[in-house]
């Protein structure tokens, strides 16, 4: 099999290779959707093509399909009106049965022309990036930039990044090795061989509101590895990764592989494909992002498969001083607000003493830190047609009812309101809701809250705020956490408890960086060592259970 893909990415590799290594700066996909960058024509291509699919059937053929699904709308007010081929149970056994009939092929032709697919793949899902923009924005409810970001460029580096440590991990055994042992006369001599095999079908569970960003990781790691994959996205996300699968399958098909080794699996709400196709025998890896209860009861029951899960936690952030109090309310303000909260990594439990904390600006009682946030959020959201930009849209009416919901929680510090987007009348915006807690309210702030609330829970000192950060964790998860303090020894003990946490800390992030934002290549997004996640993007953890290494061995 030629290896004429992986040489003509050799480079990008080497440098995503070394990146991990370092751990350093780097991004081979521009974030910037900028005419300088991508051309003066590149968004409006974009957006043609993405709107040209409107009351079309989207051209892929998945084997098993009956009939058509269409179950798409935009949460800035419209129905995106594409189908797609749908799969019930019915079909699912010629469904598994077309994904694995190429695995033998794909699994000889090597790991080095299997990493060159998944370069090409990404390379051409690049030159889609406009219109994959304009397809995460309108299922997930990203305002634009962000889709373009971290549903383009930012999904395609951790995808990237999952090829590299696919490539170092299958790389790291020679294929074939002289083994020599000393003996009376001549030496035993031995040639063996060893081949990365693949594990079997790998099953994706696509998310409503990254459905790039949290699927690509899991299904480049499987694919570079010789695993066949099926996509199920989430009803309400399906055109990004039925883009994502068209690509794939081009490029498969144009190496002379079978095109079904990608295949999409899109169903109505009501069929419950995933729990039928995590059962199956033949899946062997499952990834998934969404809601504790699905991804515990994927652990539960698929055993027959290796589950990579992230799930819900509750994401802290202990403030006991500062030298910046404005850059800790526009930081803080910022990351409430940014995609309305309907991140994994936004920010939920906000411990502060109750009698206040020392600042650069003097003395801040609790209720004059509950105001500074106000403040924070009002010139970031005061304008409807900025806001929208930051916000965008609710995804679904599941974070309507808790926002709904929250005032009846505690005490409302930040009441949220309604916003009238400027280019889609009927959009559902809405901004953050800051609810006050105290300390005994655990039966509140120990459960994730969905979406754009925030509770400002009241302990009696920095070092009860340490401890209930520590114990929340351990015993509910979390993806991010946060410290803002003066004190070193502050700042050495939260970093202390984090680690008996199992989770990553940013600390007195003032400037342009927040909690929620994760860089790939540098930044380990979740970490497997705590409830809210059993797996990490990206380590080598995450890719090396995708494969195992098969010898042969003979006398030389």
């Amino acid at each position: 099999m030629s290896h004429e893909l992986f040489e003509r990415h050799r480079e990008v590799l080497e440098q995503a290779v070394a990146a991990t290594r370092s751990r350093e700066y780097f991004s081979a996909y521009n974030e910037s959707p900028s005419p300088r960058v991508y051309g003066e024509s590149a968004a409006a291509e974009g957006k043609q093509a993405f709107e040209a699919l409107a009351g079309t059937t989207f051209p892929l053929t998945t084997p098993g399909a009956d009939g058509t699904v269409a179950t798409e709308k935009s949460p800035f007010g419209f129905t995106l009106d594409v189908s797609y081929p749908r799969v019930t149970e019915s079909g699912v056994d010629e469904l598994v049965t077309a994904a694995g009939a190429g695995l033998k092929a794909f699994r000889d032709a090597g790991p080095h022309a299997r990493v060159g697919v998944c370069l090409e793949i990404l390379h051409r899902l690049h030159g889609r990036v406009f219109e994959l923009a304009n397809a995460v924005q309108h299922t997930s409810g990203q305002a634009f930039v962000m889709a373009f970001q971290a549903g383009g460029a930012h999904a395609l580096d951790r995808a990237l990044e999952s090829v590299a440590y696919a490539h170092e991990e299958m790389t790291r055994v020679p294929r074939t090795a002289v083994w020599e042992k000393p003996a009376k006369g001549e030496p035993l001599r031995m040639e063996k061989t060893f081949t990365p095999v693949p594990r079997g079908l790998a099953l994706v569970v696509g998310c409503n509101t990254f459905p790039t960003w949290n699927s690509w990781p899991g299904l480049f790691a499987s694919l570079a590895c010789g695993n066949p994959v099926i996509v199920k996205p989430h009803p309400g996300a399906v055109l990004p990764l039925a883009i994502t699968v068209q690509t794939a399958q081009q490029v498969l098909a144009e190496q002379g592989f079978d095109p079904n080794l990608v295949t999409l699996a899109a169903e109505d709400p009501a069929d419950g494909l995933a729990k039928t196709l995590a059962l199956r025998p033949e899946v062997r890896l499952i990834d998934f992002t969404g809601s504790n209860a699905f991804g515990d009861w994927l652990v539960e029951n698929a055993r027959q498969a290796t589950v990579f899960a992230e799930k819900a936690g509750v994401n802290t952030v202990v403030v006991d001083s500062t030298d910046s109090f404005k850059g800790l309310t526009m930081n803080l303000a910022f990351s409430f607000a940014l995609y309305t909260g309907q991140m994994c990594t936004a920010p939920q439990n906000i411990y502060l003493p109750g009698d206040g904390i020392e600042t650069d600006d003097g003395h801040k009682s609790f209720a004059e830190v509950a105001a500074g946030i106000e403040a924070a959020l009002g010139k970031l959201l005061g304008d409807d047609a900025r806001a929208v930009e930051l916000l965008g849209g609710v995804v679904n009416e599941g974070v309507l009812s808790r926002l709904a919901d929250a005032p009846s929680q505690g005490e409302v510090l930040v009441a949220s309101r309604e916003v009238r987007h400027p280019a889609y009348d009927d959009a559902v915006v809405r901004t953050p809701a800051l609810i006050g807690l105290d300390a005994k309210d655990a039966d509140v702030y120990e459960s994730e809250c969905f979406g754009p609330v925030a509770y400002l829970i009241r302990t009696t000192g920095t070092a009860e705020s340490i401890d209930l950060f520590r114990s929340t964790v351990i015993a509910h998860g979390a993806i991010t956490a946060s410290v803002y303090s003066t004190s070193s020894e502050v700042v050495e003990s939260m970093r202390d408890a984090a680690l008996d946490a199992g989770v990553a800390l940013s600390e007195n992030l003032t400037g342009q960086v927040f909690v929620n934002q994760s860089a790939a290549f540098s930044d380990f997004h979740g970490t497997g060592a705590n409830p809210a996640a059993n797996a990490s993007f990206t380590d080598a953890a995450f890719v090396a259970n995708r494969f195992r290494v098969i010898q042969s061995r003979r006398h030389v």
